[in-house]
């Protein structure tokens, strides 16, 4: 008769970056949190300049993880979710960084490190959709899950304090949009779906994932991070208060918005603007390129969190 072992309990791992930990014994405290809710100890992977989360992911892979949990800023998230996504292995969400965006679409508590890995134990999994894009034919995928954007929202993450962002969070990224306010319009063909239409006087185009971006405004509303569809928005302020008008266009809805802010929606979509232009995803500058191909990958995504409201 063959002895048959006992069932393993859940294993996490934690891929964490270091220069974000909360103070304390935060490991011992996730070690305690898990044993407490019948997990077995977690394996603890931290994140460095040289590889932000990739490799450590993979290891996670390798260790059999029942769920890898993303504990740093949007970057190692996004990195996290890159080897993740299609394998069917859950990521969980410990929000350690300025904008956490992806936590604050999923209504995971973004103030609370504790709270947050005992969302992530006693949760379910939910599939989300992950966007892939290419820009300047480089041959190089980005993968992202918040929103990309070539123009001025890029403009705006490659010139904001890193030190002004340590003191005021997310504000500081007012002050850099602000600083960025002056500057060159291009004309941008946008092809969503194969139809393709040209945009004048553009000052930049974002592709967003979520609704919600900085400060909880609703860039994208009705947007939906499990809907197959990506929604894209282009900025063209006129005249000497054009961007008042932008302003009052991203804050209206349907067919409140005017003229300076146009609403587009599909699966695929390729933008080429006529000058190159800075480009950025999930509010990391990455470069600067005159073209970008984005498609959604729907559902890709396993994320294991406590149900909420927010999808």
């Amino acid at each position: 008769m063959s002895e048959h072992q006992p069932p393993r309990d859940k294993r996490a791992v934690v891929v964490i970056n270091p220069m974000k930990s909360p103070t304390g014994d935060f490991k011992n405290t996730v070690i305690q949190l898990c044993a407490d809710a019948g997990w077995d100890q977690p394996l603890w992977l931290e994140t460095s300049a040289a590889d932000p989360g990739r490799g450590q992911a993979r290891e996670a892979l390798k260790a059999g993880a029942d769920v890898v949990i993303a504990a740093g800023g949007d970057g190692t998230v996004r990195y996290v979710a890159e080897v993740l996504a299609g394998t069917g292995t859950a990521m969980g969400l410990l929000p350690l960084g300025t904008g956490n965006l992806l936590a604050r679409n999923l209504g995971i508590d973004v103030a609370d490190p504790v709270r947050a890995v005992r969302q992530v134990l006693e949760g379910t999994e939910t599939k989300i959709d992950v966007v892939r894009a290419e820009i300047d034919h480089d041959g190089q995928e980005h993968m992202f899950l918040v929103a990309a954007g070539l123009g001025y929202d890029a403009s705006i993450m490659a010139n904001t304090v890193d030190g002004l962002k340590d003191r005021v969070g997310w504000l500081a990224y007012v002050e850099s949009g602000i600083r960025n306010l002056p500057g060159k319009a291009v004309t941008a063909e946008i092809t969503i779906d194969g139809r393709a239409e040209k945009h004048r006087k553009v000052r930049g185009v974002m592709v967003g994932n979520c609704g919600k971006l900085m400060g909880g405004v609703a860039i994208f509303p009705g947007a939906a991070v499990n809907d197959g569809i990506l929604d894209l928005l282009t900025f063209s302020p006129h005249g000497r208060f054009g961007w008042l008008a932008v302003i009052a266009g991203v804050f209206g809805k349907g067919s409140e918005r005017n003229k300076a802010v146009r609403s587009l929606s599909g699966r695929t979509a390729e933008i080429t603007v006529d000058s190159p232009q800075d480009f950025q995803i999930d509010g990391d500058h990455v470069g600067s390129g005159s073209h970008l191909r984005v498609a959604v990958d729907p559902l890709a995504l396993t994320i294991r969190m406590t149900a909420v409201d927010a999808i």
